[in-house]
């Protein structure tokens, strides 16, 4: 399979408040890349979301704001492309919330939860959140640092279509 995994960390609810990203893509089915950056956003920090991920004001003093990020990232946003995430309805919002913020359109693209492909192939785990499907296929994480889970949520495709086929993970596309 060709995709590219993506993953975001934010600053609070705010759907613009993107403070991380990380892209990991998979050429034939193995990982060829991974892109990462801490994001300047322009709102403030929640005490919550920086006790989760570990990002505050401080560490993104000098990072770059999200439209030189999106300069870097767009060739990955085709209608052709596949982009897949763990709890990708979190990862699309921020994404479209983001652009429109900055006035850009969001690009078509065809995507994958691996939540979702999880759920219905890994029945039999307790509970379907990235750390928990991590650890069933072995891969280690530093959860909720970008890179580990964009790299994680690929892995985990990577393993189910090891395990399922690719036919069996054509129903999760949308």
């Amino acid at each position: 399979m060709n995709f590219t995994a993506i993953d975001f960390e934010t600053a609070n609810r705010q759907s613009h408040s993107a403070c991380s990203v990380a892209l990991t893509v998979v050429k034939d089915s193995k990982i060829v890349d991974e892109y990462y950056t801490l994001i300047q956003p322009e709102t403030w920090f929640d005490r919550m979301n920086i006790s989760i991920h570990g990002i505050s004001e401080a560490d993104v003093f000098d990072a770059p704001k999200f439209p030189d990020v999106w300069h870097d990232m767009k060739q990955f946003f085709t209608p052709e492309q596949l982009v897949v995430a763990h709890n990708m309805p979190f990862d699309k919002r921020i994404l479209t919330g983001t652009l429109d913020y900055y006035g850009v359109q969001a690009p078509r693209f065809k995507t994958l939860c691996t939540v979702q492909s999880s759920r219905s192939l890994l029945r039999g785990l307790p509970n379907h959140k990235l750390n928990t499907v991590a650890k069933y296929y072995g891969i280690p994480l530093n959860h909720h640092h970008a890179l580990d889970d964009s790299r994680a949520s690929a892995t985990i495709l990577i393993n189910q279509e090891r395990e399922y086929g690719t036919s069996a993970l054509h129903r999760f596309i949308k």
